[in-house]
């Protein structure tokens, strides 16, 4: 997992070949006057823009998730958002089978640490990488950019 600010975002290019694509995307984009759903940037490359209520922590947990064929960069445009965390390798607890379609699988297990997200802060969560997102009192902008490994 990564954590940092879109000011630091060309440090983290060369991890994945669509990267820099992703980033520059997102530097690109009127982010906080984007509508609200998916585009397909490019082959390997889907940004989902959501804008609602954020979760109560119960809430979130139920998908406690992660991701076997894609890379999540989770953008907070606009409030503030905490995520849950912890390395798959710990995680002992199945809630249900992998869904191959949707790319994700859900696990019981509490998460190890929480950490804030807020205006132009984003996470890089990694397929080793559990996360329970969207954990808010109020409304939340964000970006999900969806990255094919």
């Amino acid at each position: 997992m990564i954590i940092d600010t879109l000011q630091n975002a060309s440090k983290y290019v060369k991890v994945h070949p669509l990267f820099e694509q992703a980033f520059t995307w997102i530097k690109a984009t009127d982010l906080l006057n984007a509508e609200v759903g998916t585009i397909q940037i490019s082959v390997g490359l889907k940004a989902i823009i959501s804008d609602g209520a954020g979760k109560t922590k119960e809430e979130s947990l139920k998908k406690f998730e992660c991701h076997d064929n894609h890379i999540d960069i989770q953008l907070c445009i606009k409030g503030s958002e905490t995520i849950g965390w912890k390395p798959r390798e710990k995680c002992n607890i199945p809630n249900g089978d992998y869904n191959l379609e949707k790319d994700v699988r859900f696990f019981n297990d509490a998460p190890d640490m929480f950490f804030d997200l807020t205006d132009n802060q984003f996470g890089i969560f990694f397929p080793e990488d559990v996360h329970a997102p969207m954990i808010a009192d109020a409304a939340v902008k964000k970006l999900v950019i969806k990255v094919k490994i």
